[in-house]
């Protein structure tokens, strides 16, 4: 009993430890979003504060870095995080399309696609299928350094301290719900003064907190980082860069599009109530 205190007070102090750097860090970077300029750099320093935390932490507690999961003896779970994400999207956006609210087509993005493939005066659906294409595949690829920033923190690191303490439920809603508040200074960026900040910063809190058991459970599964942040990058991809920008927007738009809207925290949630009663089934 003594040692098993004495193990639990270890990894809290570990949490608590990552936690306190993570915000530091977190802040400097948010302070550069918020009160200098946006841009690219600082969003993406932001997003290696969560690998950056787990790296000192690890340092401060004198453990390895060769003990984050980093080996993947099973290339399925890359399959699996590739496809699943690419498929609650593309329902999503199929369901706002049948609904009316919005379109596929948004003439505005795919005069921007064939300047940028340099396929001026080819027909749009020649242009939306190669831009697409290479989207799910070297945009993918290439955005995963930006998320492996983030996963190396959450996923490799977050998630098995606090399955220390905490069942797969547990673990998932907590690791879920402080990955979520964590994005709330760049939701009130986007959104204050709109008049639905809370509202939009509830929806990507639920889809947060939905792809959180889903995420979570491959990693455990695998027992490594890779296949989360595989699904991390399809996910940002496939609704930043792909089905968001495709879609020709209406009044009502705002409620349903994006991270941000209801449709997909909507599909997500779906999802993760099979996994999550998979997770049961299974013990894990």
């Amino acid at each position: 009993m003594t040692g098993s205190i004495k193990t639990n007070h270890k990894t809290w102090k570990t949490i608590i430890v990552f936690l306190g750097i993570l915000t530091l860090l977190s802040s400097i970077c948010y302070y550069a979003i918020l009160k200098l300029n946006p841009t690219s750099i600082y969003i993406g320093a932001l997003m290696l504060s969560p690998a950056i935390a787990s790296l000192i932490t690890l340092k401060l507690m004198n453990r390895s870095i060769s003990s984050l999961p980093w080996r993947l003896k099973s290339l399925k779970y890359l399959r699996y995080s590739y496809l699943l994400p690419a498929c609650y999207i593309t329902i999503s956006y199929i369901l706002i399309w049948v609904f009316g609210f919005g379109n596929f087509g948004n003439k505005n993005t795919i005069a921007a696609w064939s300047d940028e493939l340099g396929m001026t005066g080819f027909n749009t659906p020649m242009v939306a299928s190669v831009m697409i294409l290479l989207l799910a595949i070297v945009g993918v690829v290439k955005n995963i350094g930006a998320t492996l920033g983030e996963e190396i923190g959450w996923r490799g690191f977050f998630v098995f301290e606090l399955r220390k303490l905490l069942s797969f439920e547990g673990t998932s809603i907590i690791s879920g719900l402080i990955w979520s508040i964590w994005h709330w200074p760049i939701i009130w960026l986007i959104y204050n003064g709109s008049g639905l900040l809370f509202f939009h910063m509830a929806a990507f809190t639920l889809m947060i907190m939905a792809i959180s058991v889903i995420m979570t459970y491959y990693t455990f599964k695998s027992n490594s980082l890779w296949p989360a942040a595989l699904f991390h990058s399809v996910h940002n991809i496939f609704i930043q860069k792909i089905f968001t920008p495709i879609t020709a927007t209406n009044e009502i738009s705002s409620f349903w599009l994006d991270e941000y809207g209801l449709m997909i925290p909507v599909i997500t949630s779906l999802f993760a109530i099979v996994f999550w009663r998979k997770a049961n089934k299974e013990n894990l």
